[in-house]
């Protein structure tokens, strides 16, 4: 399985190197990129529309997009889990997470994306929500291979 995760701006070197170890497990499983895109500044709905055209221009194509949103899809680590095995099962073995900056993403985006998923009902800091992200796809395929990771 092929997974990116795009997000923008760079992440703080504490939470970097604790993301960084879960790459490292996570590349036994699949070929995993991260790529940080340039944030924008100034006025938020410019911003986020600026954002969105620098995560849009990384789109591959056949790669499945799932975009991470506070009203995307909400799974359990198994329920996310078996989402993920399905995706392979079924032909989508490329898969796109795309993270957005401090304003979310864009109308444009969202609506290019093929999928939603929310990590929680709560607003994480998009570092946070990279970490986050990055270890349950860790934690996804431990329960895949059955091995003993998950608690």
């Amino acid at each position: 399985m092929k997974i990116s995760i795009l997000s923008p701006w760079k992440q703080a070197a504490d939470i970097r190197e604790r993301e960084e170890d879960y790459l490292k497990r996570l590349r036994r499983y699949a070929s995993v990129t991260l790529e940080e895109i340039k944030g924008a500044k100034g006025e938020e709905k410019e911003a986020v529309r600026k954002e969105g055209e620098f995560l849009l221009a990384k789109f591959r194509r056949g790669s499945y997009i799932v975009a991470l949103t506070e009203s995307g899809k909400n799974y359990d680590s198994r329920q996310f889990s078996q989402w993920l095995e399905g995706m392979g099962i079924n032909g989508r073995s490329d898969i796109t997470f795309v993270i957005g900056g401090a304003a979310g993403l864009s109308r444009d985006l969202l609506e290019k994306a093929d999928g939603r998923l929310s990590l929680s009902a709560m607003t994480f800091p998009h570092q946070m929500a990279r970490l986050v992200l990055v270890e349950q796809i860790y934690r996804a395929f431990t329960l895949i291979k059955g091995e003993p990771y998950h608690k």
